[in-house]
């Protein structure tokens, strides 16, 4: 009897830990909750949205392999839901059909027509006519080598490149400027977007989680999908800019906080690439078996690809495809 009691005793305090263990569990569970419940709604600030049909024209600026230009327009051509174009799922495709759901929210005070892209022209400068050092003017000046109507013209800047702000406060961005074409006799803005390589500059802070990261909690790198650490960390820029340009290309749709500092479908989820994700962490992703690269979306030509996490406004939280 006395070894009965004994045993007793001596489990009551590891009995009282599980239930502490338990509650602060469910305590820290509802709390994530309550976080998730008060992020922020993407707001709509009844400006224009892209739509109707829109090429994607690629301004490729210095000196880029054939290899990392297919890799980037493969992107691009992966975009489309075009049935032809076959994607295995998890696709880039799939990925998109978030963006479309700015498109449809009821609370719109006007519904906008769905977007569809499509890889436009692709125009080559590999003798730096501009220089090796750039300012947000030339961004401007390049962009304005594609077409203007119904389009998005990317530049973007090789390895070799300095661009004005690159590695400081960004790893690419995305603007609208007055164009030469006029409609109905006024001028127009058309939208651009910017992405450098960061692979010699700054490759922990614009192509993790393909590198090690410059900052924050360390993690050891992922394989990059395409074997490029620049190029593959190019796309998941590009990824995420195409996705602020769709819904908020002229700075009055939709975003978080205020105008100039603003969060949007891809910016407001920074980090986020797979389910269980946290800092220094992408998340739960799908392994190439025979590269061991690390992806979450598959393209056309049988490519991978690791895409951002969008905001999804019907669900109001970050959305993934793993």
């Amino acid at each position: 009897m006395a070894s009965f009691f004994a045993s007793k005793t001596a489990l009551l305090p590891k009995l009282f830990l599980a239930l502490c263990l338990l509650q602060m569990a469910s305590a820290t569970r509802r709390l994530a909750e309550l976080v998730q419940d008060q992020s922020p709604p993407m707001k709509y600030h009844n400006g224009p949205l892209l739509s109707g049909k829109i090429s994607i024209n690629l301004i490729w600026y210095g000196r880029f392999k054939p290899s990392q230009r297919t890799i980037v327009s493969d992107f691009v051509t992966s975009l489309s839901s075009d049935p032809s174009l076959a994607q295995a799922p998890p696709s880039v495709s799939q990925w998109w059909k978030t963006v479309d759901k700015y498109y449809h929210l009821s609370s719109s005070k006007r519904r906008t027509p769905s977007l569809t892209l499509s890889l436009g022209r692709q125009v080559l400068d590999e003798s730096y006519s501009l220089g090796k050092s750039l300012t947000s003017k030339h961004l401007v000046e390049l962009a304005s080598r594609g077409e203007q109507r119904n389009a998005i013209n990317v530049v973007l800047t090789s390895s070799d490149v300095a661009v004005e702000g690159f590695c400081m406060s960004r790893c690419g961005s995305h603007d609208s400027a007055v164009g030469s074409v006029k409609v109905n006799g006024r001028s127009s803005r058309f939208a651009y977007i910017w992405v450098g390589n960061s692979e010699t500059q700054c490759p922990g802070q614009c192509a993790w989680p393909f590198h090690q990261p410059q900052y924050g909690p360390q993690s050891p790198p992922l394989v990059a999908p395409n074997g490029d650490v620049g190029v593959d960390g190019m796309v998941i820029n590009l990824a995420g800019l195409l996705a602020g340009t769709a819904t908020n290309p002229f700075s009055n749709g939709y975003y978080q906080g205020e105008a100039g500092a603003s969060l949007e479908a891809a910016s407001a989820c920074t980090g986020i690439y797979g389910n269980g994700a946290y800092p220094g962490y992408a998340g739960n992703l799908l392994v190439d078996e025979a590269t061991g690269a690390s992806y979450n979306a598959h393209g056309v030509n049988r490519r991978k690809y690791l895409v951002p996490a969008l905001y999804d406004p019907s669900t109001s939280s970050c959305s993934t495809l793993v």
